[in-house]
């Protein structure tokens, strides 16, 4: 499995709190919401974006996706 950087994903610092982690999501899933993309990645793209979002924005999910940082 390859390793996403989800704070990469959603263009935020390691250090971001959960309102700038919200506002980075928002930004990104409204620019690539399939229906308003033209991009033909656009959809894929998205899916990551909620994927990313969905971890960071969980306490628990967030201290152990850093965790995982740490092996890597």
């Amino acid at each position: 499995m390859k390793f996403k950087d989800y704070y990469e994903i959603l263009g935020v610092g390691r250090t971001a709190t959960n309102d700038e982690i919200k506002k980075a999501y928002r930004k990104l899933a409204h620019q690539y919401h399939p229906d308003v993309t033209k991009d033909p990645a656009g959809e894929a793209k998205f899916k990551e974006i909620g994927e990313a979002y969905a971890t960071l924005k969980d306490p628990e999910k967030r201290a152990a996706y850093d965790l995982s940082l740490i092996h890597i």
